[in-house]
């Protein structure tokens, strides 16, 4: 047995920063990683979708530009040269990442599959043979989430993309249905729409986007209409039957049933923890009924000097999130801190075209929290900046508390909503109330500078 003063389980960005961190402080420190440093965000997530999603909106340019009185003719898709633009930036920022590992002092990478055996003791089933057992006083579990694949007759037989495999896939597909209208399906739905797909994309519910306010969501669905994406609503696909080059997908809908076909699918159905082999039971740590590791507020699990990172653990399901989690403990760890995940904002961006950038409370959150509020809003047509760059698709939303007059929550739907959306977090974290931020300079002619013309909507300058 090899004894550590830390054991890190998974290298996504939480995990990484922290097993790196820890060993520049002098803790013998292993991280331990079942397959590619970097995680879900590097290797599957964020890096090669929006280096892909920046290939579909260069052709999706290219189609616009006559609106812009350039005529530039035809042009071709060609989706190896696009994989292999994908890998590069993902084999890089990997790679780095594995570099920065391997050289750190008194941190030592092992690659395998990790399971507890008690609460101080692992063992690891080495990728390259054998097995290694370590202990450690403090062990953190950062090992993400998977595809959650739905149970659909004949689905296995008929064949399905994950997102990850979908990104290997050198070809065009005729007809792409999407199974989940989540973030994913939505920016893969774009994408392979504008790559040159026929795209049907199946939510089961009745509502769009419905963590998101109507206007702020209808202004997605008239994005994706106007570039003719097929999104069904209430639709369930229960079977799945391959004939020949062709899947027929029988859906239940509020009619009954109905059978549309595709050329492939993709499931994007959610995420599920990946903790089913950790034998979390002999450690004495506690997961919910989805398989999620249970943590309190300082990311501390049910077993004394376990801790949770990351997605494994539930909640927002976002890389930032993961590695704020990494400062909170290193903080409480090392500097001796009392940081917590209370009431931390989770800005978040949905990558599709337009942008949507979210931060705070939606409208509908503070009308069910019997919030008095002032709304602001200023569609994306009144924006210098968005006329001037022929693309007026969109919105800007602010939510105002009317006693305190502070911003309580923003939505921007439009080019680089999420940049936006950024400097009305950097507002919110200030304290700003709305008339300083109407009242401010911004520089011109900036989309930020219509943030004058937002708050004026509220309230003009007298």
């Amino acid at each position: 047995m090899k004894n550590f003063d830390a054991i890190i389980i998974g290298s996504g960005q939480g995990g990484t920063p922290l097993s790196k961190k820890l060993a520049k402080q002098g803790w013998k420190t292993a991280l331990i990683e079942m397959k590619d440093v970097g995680g879900s965000c590097v290797n599957v997530g964020c890096t090669p979708t929006k280096a892909m999603v920046a290939s579909a909106k260069a052709a999706y340019n290219v189609q616009q530009a006559r609106h812009l009185g350039v005529e530039t003719g035809s042009f071709k898709i060609n989706m190896p040269a696009i994989i292999r633009r994908k890998k590069r930036i993902v084999d890089t920022f990997r790679n780095g990442s594995q570099k920065d590992v391997e050289q750190t002092e008194n941190l030592s990478l092992l690659f395998g599959k990790a399971s507890f055996i008690n609460s101080k003791t692992i063992e690891i089933a080495l990728n390259e043979g054998g097995k290694e057992t370590l202990s450690a006083n403090k062990i953190f579990i950062d090992t993400g989430t998977r595809p959650a694949i739905p149970d659909i007759t004949g689905l296995q037989e008929a064949g399905y993309f994950t997102a990850a495999t979908l990104m290997e896939y050198e070809e065009v597909p005729p007809h792409l249905l999407i199974i989940g209208a989540g973030y994913i399906g939505l920016e893969f739905g774009q994408m392979y729409r504008r790559f040159g797909s026929k795209v049907t994309i199946l939510e089961n519910s009745d509502s769009f986007l419905k963590k998101e306010d109507n206007d702020v969501a209808d202004e997605i669905l008239k994005a994706f209409k106007a570039e003719d994406i097929d999104l069904m609503l209430s639709a369930e696909a229960i079977a799945v039957k391959k004939e020949n080059d062709l899947i027929e997908v029988t859906l239940k809908v509020a009619e009954g049933e109905k059978k549309i076909t595709c050329s492939h699918i993709l499931i994007s159905a959610g995420r599920i923890p990946n903790t089913d082999a950790l034998h979390l039971q002999h450690a004495g740590v506690n997961v919910d009924k989805h398989g999620y590791v249970i943590v309190n507020e300082k990311l501390e699990t049910s077993s004394e000097g376990i801790y949770a990172i990351g997605d494994v653990k539930g909640g927002p399901a976002f890389t930032h999130i993961s590695f704020n989690d990494y400062i909170i403990l290193y903080k409480n760890l090392i500097k001796g801190e009392h940081q917590n995940t209370n009431n931390r904002p989770v800005p978040y961006t949905m990558f599709t075209d337009p942008q949507l950038g979210r931060i705070g409370i939606t409208e509908k959150e503070a009308i069910k929290k019997n919030i008095k509020i002032k709304i602001a809003k200023l569609p994306m047509s009144h924006v210098a900046r968005a006329i001037e760059t022929g693309d007026t698709r969109g919105m800007m939303k602010a939510i105002v508390d009317a006693e305190s007059e502070k911003i309580l929550g923003a939505a921007v739907v439009g080019r680089e909503g999420g940049e936006i959306m950024s400097v009305l977090q950097m507002a919110m974290a200030g304290g700003f109330k709305f008339r300083e931020v109407r009242d401010m300079i911004f520089a011109h002619p900036l989309y930020s500078e219509s943030l004058n013309n937002l708050f004026m909507t509220i309230e003009h300058l007298e």
